[in-house]
C-alpha cells in the first residue's frame, strides 16, 4: 500500500524526545519575566534565533497576512518590532493596527502567542533602531518605523507528549486568565 501525504506528515515527530516540565504555579508572575526566562532556556537549549517570531496583521478585506521578524525589546511600551512603513506589514499595519506574535522553540516544545492593538514609536527611537542595525552606514531612513504591540493577550504553551499540552495566558493587565 502506498503511504498517502497524509499518513507520511502525520508519522513525523512533533516533539523531541525530552521537553521541559513547566508548571504555571511556580512561573514568574510578569509575562515579560516568564518570556525572558524562556527565551533564555531557549537560547542556552541551542534554539537558533529565539528573538525570531512569525508576525500576523490584517491586510484589506479582512485578509490575514504573516512573515517572520525580529523581536526588538520588551518595555513599558510594549513587545516592538520594526519595519519600513511602506512595506506590505507597515501599510496593513497603518490600516489595521492590530497583530499577533508567535514565537515557537521546538528544542523546548513551546510557543508563546501575543496580540493586541500596535502603535508607533517615536521618530527618534524609530531613527536610533535604524542606527543600529548591522548594515548601519550612518545614512537615515524616514520610512523606518519602531513599532509596539501592546498585549490583550499572552498565553505560554508547553507541549507534553500525552498531548496534555499546558496553556498559561495572561489578559492585557498581566493578570493570569487561567
Amino acid at each position: 500500500m502506498t503511504q498517502t501525504f497524509r499518513q507520511f506528515l502525520r508519522a513525523l515527530p512533533d516533539f523531541p524526545a525530552e521537553v521541559p516540565d513547566f508548571d504555571p504555579d511556580t512561573a514568574p508572575a510578569d509575562p515579560a519575566a516568564l518570556f525572558r526566562l524562556w527565551l533564555d532556556q531557549a537560547l542556552a537549549a541551542g534554539e537558533p534565533q529565539p528573538h525570531a517570531f512569525s508576525m500576523a496583521t490584517v491586510a484589506g478585506g479582512g485578509q490575514p497576512s504573516a512573515r517572520m521578524l525580529i523581536l526588538k525589546d520588551i518595555d513599558d511600551a510594549g513587545w516592538q518590532f520594526a519595519t519600513s512603513r511602506t512595506s506590505r506589514k507597515g501599510r496593513e499595519l497603518a490600516g489595521s493596527p492590530v497583530a499577533a506574535m508567535n514565537f515557537y522553540w521546538h528544542s523546548q516544545g513551546r510557543q508563546v502567542r501575543v496580540a493586541g492593538p500596535v502603535v508607533e514609536l517615536s521618530a527618534a527611537a524609530s531613527a536610533s533602531d535604524w542606527d543600529a542595525r548591522p548594515q548601519a552606514d550612518g545614512s537615515s531612513n524616514p520610512d523606518w518605523q519602531l513599532y509596539a504591540l501592546r498585549p490583550v493577550e499572552i498565553e505560554f504553551w508547553q507541549a507534553r507528549h500525552n498531548r496534555r499540552h499546558l496553556r498559561h495566558r495572561f489578559g492585557e493587565d498581566g493578570i493570569p486568565l487561567d
